[in-house]
């Protein structure tokens, strides 16, 4: 009876076990096959074409040259490869600029015909239309439309999903503001971590320890919310005094909250690791006239080093996957940071401001599941280097 038992609850574990790894599976292919899906979508916007004069020699822009065009950045056709002249801009919204509504009819069923003559005899435009409207006799010309590619993403400056006609999908800020705010975060934590590790193990007393411990465990449990409120209320509007900047939210404040947050992690486990260090070795260093913090440095420290750095990668990876608090106190733009002081918005805190909002199966759909992918590259390869360093640690 024992036997069975024992046997149905091995069964149980390891069928949890297999179930578990075939649901991890699934959803890491779900997320790769979502983001990957965005380098099929076209670069204009689904059902709309750009259409020119036939005797534009311009055959076909890229997304940023788009955007440059409609947002008026780039107003002379010499500026995309096309011959001197003023680039006009036309909108399917502009049709009343331009016709009567006699001319469109009730039901814009002239709407053609209206859009293929303001075609014909204007040289410099360019119009952003439904695809619908350009029938087999219409006597401009449609530019190409060529799908997204590695390029615009991973090389791109602007993140600006939403944009028409040509939406951004730059990946460089968010890649580089969740960098630029982690690596910050980890410089303030780690050296107050480290010393806090060092008091609580080698120098408080038990009772110090036993008072300081549960309080530091507590503070992991306080909701990532409450951290950004405190940010928002204390941080931000201290550092606006202090560097005088116009608004407080930036990259420095989600760095110190960050730090805030991932202290206690950081402290825990490496203070365990260091508790862990055999007492005869303490013993060993001490008999062999070391100082106390002698044998810390030279013998606590290289034997815990292996735990402070799982503690540092857990830090690191709270800092890297955190969104509210990062979202209510980096100022949330989208743009590449040139300074700590700067806002910023990073990878996380946007997959969560805009996963919600954005139409399922779409491009920006996909390029919020692309941002995921990146950022579970970078955990990896994050948690593989210090993998790493700690084994070469342990050969040493």
């Amino acid at each position: 009876m024992k036997g069975l038992l024992e046997k149905i609850v091995t069964g149980i574990i390891t069928c949890s076990g297999f179930m578990t790894s075939i649901v991890i599976l699934l959803i890491v292919v779900f997320l790769f096959s979502e983001g990957f899906g965005l380098f099929s979508q076209k670069t204009i916007e689904d059902g709309y074409s750009l259409v020119v004069n036939r005797a534009n020699p311009v055959d076909e822009l890229d997304a940023g040259q788009i955007k440059a065009v409609f947002d008026e950045d780039i107003t002379d056709w010499k500026d995309v490869g096309g011959n001197a002249g003023k680039i006009m801009v036309f909108r399917f919204d502009d049709m009343l600029k331009f016709f009567s509504e006699e001319e469109l009819g009730a039901e814009y069923e002239h709407a053609g015909d209206c859009i293929n003559r303001l075609v014909a005899d204007n040289p410099g435009i360019i119009g952003f239309v439904p695809t619908e409207f350009v029938g087999d006799g219409f006597q401009g010309k449609l530019l190409i439309d060529h799908k997204i590619d590695f390029g615009e993403v991973f090389g791109g400056s602007e993140w600006f999903p939403t944009a028409t006609p040509a939406p951004q999908f730059g990946f460089l800020p968010l890649v580089l503001g969740t960098i630029w705010v982690t690596v910050f975060a980890i410089l303030f934590a780690l050296p107050f971590g480290l010393a806090v590790c060092i008091y609580m193990s080698e120098v408080a007393g038990e009772r110090t320890r036993a008072v300081l411990k549960p309080v530091i465990e507590l503070l992991n449990g306080i909701p990532s919310v409450v951290y950004g409120f405190f940010g928002l209320i204390v941080i931000v509007p201290l550092l606006q005094d202090v560097f005088g900047l116009p608004v407080g939210e930036s990259g420095l404040a989600g760095a110190i909250v960050l730090a805030i947050m991932a202290l206690p992690t950081i402290i825990t486990v490496g203070e365990d690791a260091m508790l862990n260090c055999p007492r005869a070795q303490r013993e060993a260093s001490l008999a062999l006239g070391a100082s106390k913090w002698q044998t810390i440095y030279k013998v606590v420290m290289p034997y815990s080093i292996s735990g402070i750095t799982s503690g540092v990668v857990l830090g690191i990876g709270r800092a890297f996957g955190e969104t509210m608090a990062v979202l209510m106190v980096t100022g949330n733009a989208a743009v590449i940071p040139l300074s700590i002081t700067d806002p910023l918005r990073t990878i996380p805190a946007t997959i969560a401001a805009e996963l919600g909002e954005a139409p399922a199966g779409g491009p920006h759909y996909q390029s919020l599941f692309l941002l995921g992918v990146v950022l579970f590259f970078i955990t990896l390869i994050i948690n593989t280097s210090v993998e790493m360093i700690s084994a070469r640690q342990n050969r040493k």
